[in-house]
């Protein structure tokens, strides 16, 4: 079985799946007269046809190492994902090798920072860790076929 260490999320690690979700070090712009401040457009929704939609998801916990042997991936459209809870969680993503997943590769995403993959990104299951969490994911639904699934070889991931 292959064994890979979980890196900590960096945007520039992570740019060639998606974007990370959390505040910049200067916020885009100041409203309500002063008091918020918005981070404005850290990602685009890619719908591919499809109307985009809000869910929460309900994920069981994952200990470290842990073996990951399913990825799935969303042709259609991308996939965001911002934790509720106060608590690291784990993205494991892999490029696209020929339509079947390559080398996966392990993030761990600290609390309150979220991930949106890019359609057709090959990734992991949900993966909160050590705790059970619910997750606002921001996806597509409409026409075609959006879910692909695939076993692989289980991989060892360990912090």
């Amino acid at each position: 079985m292959t064994t890979i260490k979980a890196q900590p999320i960096t945007a520039a690690a992570f740019a060639p799946y998606g974007e990370v979700l959390a505040p910049r070090d200067t916020a885009t712009k100041m409203i309500n007269a002063g008091r918020c401040e918005r981070h404005h457009a850290l990602a685009t929704v890619q719908r591919g046809g499809g109307e985009a939609i809000i869910s929460i998801f309900r994920s069981q916990p994952v200990t470290l190492p842990y073996d990951c042997a399913l990825l799935e991936r969303h042709p259609l459209g991308s996939q965001a994902f911002i934790p509720l809870s106060d608590r690291p969680w784990l993205s494991v993503v892999a490029p696209d090798e020929g339509g079947r997943p390559g080398a996966p590769l392990a993030f761990i995403v600290p609390a309150g920072v979220g991930v949106n993959l890019h359609a057709g990104v090959w990734h992991g299951v949900l993966t909160p860790l050590d705790h059970a969490a619910d997750f606002l994911v921001v996806d597509r639904e409409g026409d075609g076929v959006n879910l692909e699934e695939v076993a692989i070889d289980p991989v060892a991931i360990t912090a």
